[in-house]
């Protein structure tokens, strides 16, 4: 042995153990703020009438902090002068909304004391801006896993999410993440039946949405996050909720991500307002195992400032179908710019193992270290 041996393998030594110290970092420090910050959890029964069933926010949530929380989301995604021009359409305009979503919001305004247009208009207000990343993606075995940033411009938005568990005849029904105030849903799933996410199809306007809410109220199409609630309620299986999913007219375009209970039961919906552009479900026989959407089509490149798509890509890619799970489906979703400045919540669930639904909170959003 050279006299530089022993220095090249002291060397060696060293740079192993600093590697394996900072992957227990990682992993451990990925694990601590995975348990650290759950949001609230809430269930609203589906027995109690509309007006009562939410009553159980007021147990969790200051209804003052509430109420500034959603005036601060109304006016910083309406402009005010708009706000105030529609305030009495949308008054009005209650009456053609069907219920349960009507008898929901009534009683919504009722328990914070608000406005009914304000509330409506907050519900309405959530329906844009969603910037998002959903991933479903099956292992080796034909365990199919389902994932999702839910990103908003919005800040304040951290510390208005719940999980919210339907029951009916005491029994969950379904499930899903939500915000305080708002009756419909971006993300849940059937226990055993399916799961699904929501994102926005491509970049909208603030003028916009005011169009497509009375479009959704006079022409009776549905706001997306009702559509995925009515389908997890309603939806006795995969294939039944891909249908309902494809084929409801809807507000605007969107892309509803669907994973099921069996191999090759994963794909992403392409929507239009009248019904669906493109179905691209899993193809696992053919090494397409898993299905990344983010908030373009994905035929066509993204923009060339958004790296999501391929940066989700690379790093299943390099995970491998044989080694994803809930876990490593988590860590790529923490991946910058996967997961960002403005992502607000993840997601990570399986219809197979419905217990083990997870929803972490993201207080800053993702740090570049990531």
């Amino acid at each position: 042995m050279s006299r530089t041996e022993p220095l090249v393998l002291g060397l060696g030594l060293v740079k192993a153990v600093l590697v394996a110290v900072l992957v227990v970092e990682v992993v451990g420090a990925a694990a601590l703020s995975r348990a650290e910050l759950p949001p609230p959890s809430v269930n609203i029964s589906l027995d109690a009438a509309p007006e009562e069933r939410w009553r159980p926010l007021l147990e969790v949530f200051d209804i003052d902090y509430l109420n500034k929380a959603a005036a601060e989301i109304i006016d910083t995604t309406i402009p005010k002068w708009v706000h105030h021009a529609i305030k009495p359409v949308v008054a009005a305009l209650e009456e053609y909304m069907p219920q349960p979503y009507a008898g929901e919001i009534r009683g919504l305004a009722s328990h914070l004391g608000g406005g009914l247009s304000d509330v409506i208009m907050l519900n309405f207000a959530y329906e844009v801006s969603a910037f998002c990343t959903s991933i479903v993606a099956q292992d080796k075995n034909g365990h199919v896993y389902h994932g999702r940033n839910l990103d908003y411009p919005h800040p304040i938005l951290r510390n208005m999410t719940v999980n919210v568990v339907f029951l009916k005849n005491g029994k969950v029904a379904y499930q899903g993440t939500s915000f305080a105030g708002y009756v419909g849903l971006w993300t849940g799933q059937s226990p055993h039946k399916f799961t699904v996410s929501g994102d926005q199809r491509g970049t909208d306007h603030w003028w916009n949405w005011w169009k497509n809410f009375v479009s959704a109220v006079l022409y009776r199409r549905s706001p997306v996050s009702w559509l995925v609630r009515e389908t997890l309620e309603e939806a006795e299986n995969f294939q039944d909720a891909v249908m309902r999913l494809s084929k409801t007219p809807i507000i605007t375009g969107v892309y509803f991500i669907v994973g099921g209970l069996r191999a090759k039961e994963g794909v992403v919906i392409t929507r239009d307002r009248q019904g669906p552009a493109d179905i691209w479900p899993l193809d696992p026989v053919n090494g397409n195992w898993y299905r990344v959407e983010t908030n373009f089509d994905h035929w066509r490149p993204p923009p060339a400032t958004d790296h999501r798509r391929e940066a989700a890509n690379k790093a299943l890619n390099a995970t491998g179908q044989a080694h994803i799970n809930m876990d490593t489906l988590y860590q790529v979703l923490s991946l910058y710019p996967v997961c960002n400045g403005i992502t607000v919540y993840t997601t990570i669930m399986s219809a197979a193992t419905p217990e083990k639904y997870d929803t972490l909170v993201r207080p800053q959003g993702c740090p570049y270290t990531y």
